[in-house]
Order: C-alpha cells, then structure tokens, then sequence
C-alpha cells in the first residue's frame, strides 16, 4: 500500500511547485469557487483578471476580506453557501441575530465566539405550549427596525418572507428549514389526487389526466412517460401557520416543541424581504444596488461582478452608531497565491484559503490560525446509476481511502479522520453537558491510522468489490470525481485517485468545473463520484441527517429510502432529546452503516488569517464570521 504514497507525495510536490512560480501573482483571476457547505477557493482559471478594490487612503477603515468568488447567490432564500451566508448576515438580519458573546476564540486575537441574541425582535419571544404538542411563538418587532431605504420593517415582511420560502416555486434549497412550521407540509410537498380506485392519479405537461399503467401496489409500472407526473394538490401559501395580528407582531405556529427553532431564527434563509421590492423583479433584484433593500448592519452600495461587493453601514439600522468599519469590501477572488499576496501586501486583512505549499510554515509561523468548525468533508456516490448503485461498490470506494494520510499530508490543517457523517461536537440528548452524537453512535469503520488498519480495511474493500462482481477490479467501469476547482480539492481527488486505483484495481478520472456549474452538476446527479462538503446550521444532528430526505433540495447522492425517511419524520415530531436522538442514530446507521451512500474523509477544522491589528470580529463554529463591529489598531 506504500506505493501510492510514493507516488501521491511526487504529484503534491509538483503542485507546490506550481504554487511556488503562481506566488508572485497580485491579482485575481476565475470566477466562483467556494463549496456550498465550506469556505474555499480555486485555482486559476483562463479569464480576465478582475480588479483588486484598492485600500482607501486617509483614515477611513475599510474591511478587506475574501471569502470566496462570485456568491451563487445573494438572496437569502436561495443562497446556500457558507461565502453567501456571511454577506447576507451583513445584509439582512433575523428575528435573531449572532452578536458578541464576549468570549474569547481561544489561541486567536481580535476574535470572539458569537452568541444567539434578538435581532429584529425586540426580545426574546413569549413561547406558549398549547397543551397537544405544538406550541406558539410570539415575537415583537423592534420599533426601530428599519430596511435600508427608511422605510419601517413589519410583521408582514416576515409573513411574506416565510411564506415565500415554503413555496415550491421558489426552489428554495433550504425550504426545509422551517418545515416544523404548521401547514408546511401541505404548502411544499402537496397532497396527492387519487382517481375513483385511490390510487395516485397522474396528468401531463399541460395539467391534463392521462392513464399510467400502475402494479399490484399502486406503483407506475416502468418509466413514466415524458412530461407525465403525480398530480399534487399544492395548499395555497397562505395556509402556512405564520400571522401579524399587527405591523409589530409576528406568530409561528409549530408542530412540535422544536428544540433549535431560535437558531433557525437567524438563519438566512428565514430573514426578511420585501414582497414589493422581490415581486418587481424576482429574477434579478439581487443584482442591482437599487433594489437590493435589506435590513441588516449593512447595505450594499456597489457590485462589480467577479471582483468585489462593498458594504456601508445602514444609517437606519438600530444600531448603527457603533458599527466599525467605515466600509467592508468582500473581494471576490479564487486564485489562492493572489489571496495572499493581497493580504501581505495589506489589500486584504482577512482571508480563508491560501496555497496548499504555504501552509506548514504559516502555521509554524502562527500568521494562520486553526478553530473549530462544525462539518464533513466526504464524497457522495450517485445511487441511482451503476456502479454506485450498489452498497458493496460504495462501501468497498469508501474503506479504500485513506484519511490519515490526507488530513496529515494533504490539508495539514487539524482535520480528524471520520468515521461516521454527523461530525464530532454535535449534541446528542444531553446537549452540551453529555457525549456528543459522534461518541454516543460510535464508529462506522476504524479509522486508518496505521498501515496496518488502513491494509485491514483495503482487504475488505477488495472482498466487497469481488462479491459485487468486480474481482480485482476487472470489467469495474471508468468512473469520474467531479470537484470544484480549486488547489485543495485538486490534490484530495488526485490522493483519492491514487488510492482507489491502487487498493481496488479501478480507473477514476477526475473532473474539475467552475463553483456554480459543478453546483448545477452535483445537484442534477450527472456524475459518479462527487465532491461534496456540510456544515452544520445549528448544533443539531438533523442538520447533516434531514437534507438525505427523499427528494430534498440538498441530497446530490438521490438517495431514497423509505425506512430513513420515517426515521427523520420520527425525529421531527417529538420534542423528546431521547426519542429524537434515537430516531436520527437510526437514520444514520441506514445511510451509512447499510447503504453507505455517502463517503465521509474527515471532519473540518476553519483555517483564516487576519490582520493583527484587527478586533472585535465574532466567530460561531458554524462557519460565519461577524465583521461588522470590528475594529483597526
């Protein structure tokens, strides 16, 4: 098995190398990058270079930072990636909001955890438990809650906003997120139309009924014919269990006591729009600074696309006086040797990436800093096309990587091999005070942290390969790993190659596509192997486990299952820590511990650099980071 790693250590040197002569680089090149669950950034690519937004002279204090490239998107409905999240945590604000816990990040300067506080509430909300399971939430807006042309924030925005979010046009990835909400169910997944035998009734593209031959369980008996599906009988919008009896007075109705609905609070996907500024322009008033209304700290004042969005502060926002930086400019950048160097040269004081060849000195150097961070790293296997439509095949790909070698030769940034999906450090049914769901559920498989093990778990990989009719690899297809472009992820998929291809006897080529079409792909399922990456919303398991649902806006592997999808309703309709818990260690022993779906490498650590002379940012280990209080010198 030595080999490979002969060989892999040959390829990396090469890519440092490559990095090495890129160094001198002061301008970015490419288009967008970072992965829709965590923050990186890519290689160069043959495009025009975009201009570096120049620090401001005098003593304005502007907030250079680079997250990523273009954000996919900057609609709080449809964004679904950690870059965008950050921006629209500046933009807009919830009903809660992550502010400064005034506790120390530690073995970091100038950063702090952030802590759930109000938002646009103006306190915490009068909860009521109905006495059948389900309960009310009733929040009062601020008064001085203001959007950022004057205009005051109502009740009725967040109506609108939560509405919107539930309804299936929208395509929100993320729709989900409230589905504790009463009348949710009915809004997004509808309710079939029986014919006169009850059974599933079907009708063409233009809403006509056709007959669809159906087998002894009411099932269509092959494919369906194009442009033929279900008949769903959508409720209206209205009918979601969201009110404003007034302008400053919002209620949510909930199914069940859901133990993380504050945190869902402020998340994005649930801050507010405007029903009069989306409505004007739904495809594109995102995209221009005079329509781009938010209610955040900040406003938006001007886009040049592929290089920079910049920020001001709201002067209507309830707190703007104590807001920090003059501007914050969130450079849109993918070539990691030219992130650096701005931030060497003081263009940027904040980064997240950086040449894979530069870590180990930046970090003997203590300029690059290591927190945690809630998430996977891991491939998902396309479930619905062979090979990978059967487990022995998954689960055979997944034994053969070895994550000891990547977390210490690739990434070099503190990762933990995994040995499950649901990552160290999230809750189990004691909370914070108990083992966490990783200790409670235990291991999938024993992590290669020998060669011996890491030879273990090849041999049975090849045994599960022969017994799927693929001995030695032989008649095994060429199959691709699709990755977004970027440095990092190159050298993960050529490591993957190297050890598929050695322990198993199969060819894998490797695919690399610009951030939004490799979303496109990934989410459309035309691949085989894929790139994939999550971090938690809030600390709950259902965060990793629930995007797996039949037919959810995440679940890029198609996974479907009848069993898994009762376990995460289960996990859903009790407020119970332990009923909860049990259902969803269920759920994660079918996805992985039996069908092996997904192919878990390790668990991340966020790594950053920011400039010393900054403070006051704030950090939850979801993945955001606050710059909106920060301060210079």
């Amino acid at each position: 098995m030595k080999n490979w790693k002969k060989l892999l250590s040959l390829l990396l040197a090469g890519v440092m190398c490559v990095g090495l002569l890129a160094g001198c680089a002061t301008k970015p090149t490419g288009e967008s990058t970072p992965p829709s669950v965590e923050p990186t950034a890519s290689e160069p690519v043959d495009s025009a270079e975009p201009s570096v937004e120049p620090t401001p002279a005098g003593d304005e204090f502007n907030m250079a930072v680079c997250l990523a490239s273009e954000p996919q998107s900057i609609d709080p409905a449809l964004n679904s990636a950690v870059d965008g999240a950050i921006m629209l945590n500046h933009f807009f604000e919830g009903l809660m909001k992550w502010g400064d816990s005034g506790n120390a990040v530690p073995d970091t300067t100038g950063m702090n955890y952030a802590a759930l506080v109000p938002g646009q509430a103006a306190g915490e909300p009068e909860k009521t438990d109905n006495g059948d399971g389900t309960v009310t939430y009733t929040f009062k807006i601020r008064d001085d809650a203001m959007w950022s042309d004057g205009k005051p924030v109502t009740a009725g925005d967040f109506v609108y906003t939560w509405q919107r979010l539930a309804t299936p046009a929208t395509a929100a990835d993320y729709c989900y997120m409230i589905d504790m909400v009463k009348g949710y169910a009915a809004i997004n997944g509808g309710t079939p139309v029986l014919d006169a035998n009850g059974n599933q009734q079907y009708v063409d593209a233009d809403g006509n009924v056709v007959a669809v031959e159906l087998d002894a369980d009411g099932n269509p008996v092959g494919e369906l014919p194009e442009g033929v599906k279900a008949d769903i009988d959508y409720a209206d919008p209205s009918t979601l269990g969201v009110s404003a009896p007034d302008d400053k007075t919002f209620v949510v109705e909930l199914t069940y006591d859901c133990p993380y609905f504050m945190e869902i609070c402020a998340f994005p996907a649930t801050y507010p729009v405007r029903e009069d500024i989306v409505t004007a322009d739904p495809d594109n008033w995102t995209r221009d600074i005079n329509t781009y209304v938010s209610n955040g700290a900040w406003k938006m004042s001007e886009w040049v696309h592929d290089s920079y969005i910049k920020a001001v502060p709201n002067e209507y926002y309830y707190d703007a006086a104590n807001l920090g930086p003059d501007v914050i400019t969130f450079q849109l950048m993918e070539d990691q040797n030219a992130m650096l160097a701005n931030y060497r040269s003081g263009d940027l004081q904040f980064i997240e990436d950086m040449p894979v060849d530069e870590i180990p000195a930046l970090l003997a150097s203590d300029e690059l800093k290591i927190v945690d961070y809630i998430g996977t790293y891991y491939v998902c296997y396309q479930v619905q096309k062979a090979p990978f439509d059967d487990p022995r095949v998954r689960k055979a790909f997944t034994l053969a990587i070895d994550s000891k070698y990547i977390v210490e030769q690739v990434t070099q940034t503190g990762q933990v091999p995994a040995t499950g999906f649901v990552p160290a450090g999230v809750y189990d049914a004691a909370g914070a005070n108990g083992d966490d769901f990783r200790t409670t559920g235990g291991d999938y498989w024993e992590a290669p942290l020998t060669d011996e093990i890491y030879e273990k778990n090849c041999e049975e990989a090849r045994q599960l390969l022969a017994d799927a009719g693929y001995p030695n690899g032989e008649g095994f297809p060429v199959v691709t790993y699709l990755y977004n472009t970027s440095d990092a992820h190159k050298a993960v998929g050529e490591a993957l190659q190297q050890m598929w291809q050695t322990a198993l006897g199969v060819t894998v080529d490797l695919q690399n596509q610009e951030w939004n079409a490799f979303l496109e792909t990934r989410k459309r399922g035309e691949y085989s192997i894929a790139r994939n990456g999550w971090i938690a919303d809030y600390n709950d398991p259902i965060s990793f486990l629930d995007m797996w649902y039949t037919d959810g806006g995440n679940n890029d592997a198609q996974y479907s299952r009848a069993e898994y999808d009762a376990a995460i309703d289960r996990a859903k309709a009790t407020a119970d820590p332990a009923e909860r818990m049990k259902a969803m260690h269920e759920a994660e022993d079918m996805i992985i511990g039996e069908d092996w779906a997904l192919g878990p490498i390790y668990f991340y650590t966020q790594k950053y650099m920011m400039d010393p002379s900054i403070s006051g940012v704030f950090y939850t280990p979801l993945g955001y980071f606050i710059f909106g209080y920060a301060q210079k010198g």
